[in-house]
């Protein structure tokens, strides 16, 4: 049950971080304005306050193992956002970076 939680935790983190990055990118980057930028910046936010709710108590853990959902979380993204379309090697890279994730936070460890 901790495993679905925390899975599901690093999804939302995922959305709020990079739809907060996608949003402040528009409203700089494609000039859409102040109010995607303000969006984004709260968006940022709200990923922060969700990374605290991980079961795991070691933050330098949780960020680490969290690189590698924002890794493939950002390709996934880039797809539906923007019609980004990976190449074989950032879908490899991708599932090592989530193999990475999945040993650091799910491993079985001795306390």
């Amino acid at each position: 049950m901790l495993v679905v939680r925390s899975t599901a935790l690093f999804l939302v983190a995922a959305v709020f971080e990079i739809g907060g990055a996608w949003l402040v990118w528009q409203g700089l980057r494609e000039h859409r304005g102040w109010i995607w930028i303000g969006a984004g910046v709260i968006a940022l936010g709200a990923y922060g306050l969700v990374a605290t709710l991980q079961p795991e108590g070691e933050f330098g853990r949780i960020l680490a193992a969290y690189g590698g959902v924002f890794v493939a979380g950002s390709l996934a993204w880039g797809m539906v956002a923007d019609g980004y379309r990976p190449d074989r090697w950032d879908v490899i890279g991708a599932l090592v970076c989530l193999a990475g994730m999945a040993l650091i936070m799910y491993a079985p460890r001795s306390r």
